[in-house]
């Protein structure tokens, strides 16, 4: 089923390539860039910004923003959404994200989120120090058109337990508010250090 899928998504890059890329991946899968949000919700807009599928230039990054700074912030205004960063940290885990309005609510794996939990080193790895960053189904089509395997257990596989550099495109997740020790310091039920994502990731190397 996966060599399948993964053939499919050749045919839709190559059939992207001759007809215009830009328009394949807006409505990828049957999906376009807002998902399947309602146009009067808040997630309509930020469902356009988690499906980004441009790869970042040199001029679309924010230097000087690190790990740390991402990991302690709980303000939606502190940094620009519409930038990109580079920053490395270790990996304690990889896992399937959710079913969300951003992917239309899709249930198989392949065309849902992968969540890396990236930690500053393999001493700090409790829920406080977690950074989110995400792979997504259109970066995925991307990667597999360069013959990269970016799937949930492909990069499980490869990532946890090893530093890496990402760089991926800034983004602030204000449904994760109640979950996060930066916006909720006491939540009983919190699983990540801050709402701030990188989301999508458009690359990732393992540096160790």
């Amino acid at each position: 089923m996966k060599k399948y899928l993964e053939f499919l998504l050749l045919l839709l890059l190559s059939f992207a390539q001759s007809c215009g890329q830009e328009t394949a991946l807006n409505n990828y899968s049957d999906c376009n860039i807002h998902g399947s949000a309602n146009p009067n919700r808040p997630e309509y807009k930020l469902n356009e910004y988690k499906n980004r599928y441009v790869t970042p230039k040199e001029n679309d990054f924010k230097e000087d923003i690190t790990l740390n700074q991402l990991l302690a912030s709980g303000d939606e205004t502190e940094f620009p959404i519409e930038k990109a960063v580079n920053i490395s940290g270790y990996v304690f885990n990889v896992k399937m994200g959710g079913i969300e309005t951003c992917n239309c609510k899709a249930k198989d794996e392949y065309h849902r989120d992968t969540h890396i939990e990236l930690t500053p080193d393999e001493q700090h790895t409790e829920p406080e120090y977690r950074l989110i960053v995400e792979i997504t189904p259109r970066m995925r089509a991307v990667n597999v058109a360069k013959g990269l395997d970016w799937s949930t257990q492909a990069l499980k596989d490869k990532l946890i337990g090893h530093r890496v550099k990402v760089e991926g495109w800034l983004f602030y997740d204000e449904e994760h508010k109640s979950q996060s020790f930066a916006t909720n310091p006491n939540g009983e039920q919190n699983w990540r250090a801050s709402c701030w994502e990188l989301h999508p990731v458009t690359s990732i190397k393992v540096i160790n």
